[in-house]
């Protein structure tokens, strides 16, 4: 006699249960993707111009600077016998960013018998930096291949420095909320939409085909 109201109040607790999953599940759903937007365009876009980069290459623009030490400087650094590999003094490291608009200050320098070698490398381009110990000559030279590839760089995170790998982690778990609650709001509606599983399915099945058969 009783069946029929507790199976009502059942399907009443499974009902708000659902909502309850639904409302929290569309809610970071939503706030993941609106924080991972731009950065999916953008991964998205660098991702086809990295798999083409051999026909969209760009052409490097290498510029070279010199200057000379002043005497104060090139006596200190001839004389030097403290630790190598390390960074250059900052007297140096002030001179060379007045100089040539270029910030060694931190940056671990190698040092020989004839030369100290700073490599400077960046998103899009190269840098390096020497200095002759005997002379005190400066050669700086500077390569930059464009904006495309400095936007496949960053894609990578080749070069970037802890603050932009910290942002991809940040965006990659944004990214990996995004992908879960979808995968949780699918389950919710797989019940009405018949095509749910199988597209789900399709999506796994033909990456792994590509592996199987076209790469070795």
């Amino acid at each position: 006699m009783n069946a029929q109201p507790l199976q009502t109040a059942a399907r009443a607790d499974a009902s708000q249960r659902r909502a309850f999953w639904l409302r929290h599940l569309h809610r970071w759903h939503w706030i993941s993707s609106a924080v991972c937007l731009i950065g999916m365009m953008g991964f998205a876009i660098t991702g086809f111009t990295l798999n083409h980069a051999s026909s969209i290459e760009g052409h490097p623009r290498v510029t070279r600077s010199s200057a000379r030490l002043p005497t104060a400087l090139l006596h200190a650094v001839s004389h030097d016998t403290g630790q190598k590999p390390r960074a250059v003094p900052a007297e140096m490291a002030d001179f060379i960013e007045r100089r040539f608009n270029v910030d060694i200050a931190g940056h671990e320098a190698e040092w020989s018998d004839g030369e100290i070698y700073i490599a400077l490398p960046r998103p899009g381009g190269d840098a390096w930096l020497s200095v002759d110990r005997a002379t005190g000559d400066v050669q700086y030279e500077l390569t930059t291949r464009g904006w495309l590839s400095y936007l496949n760089d960053l894609h990578k995170g080749r070069n970037t420095g802890g603050a932009w790998n910290l942002f991809i982690d940040m965006f990659a778990f944004a990214c990996l909320v995004f992908s879960v609650t979808g995968l949780f709001l699918l389950k919710l509606h797989a019940r009405n939409r018949g095509a749910t599983w199988p597209l789900v399915g399709l999506g796994v099945v033909v990456p792994l085909l590509l592996v199987i058969v076209f790469i070795h």
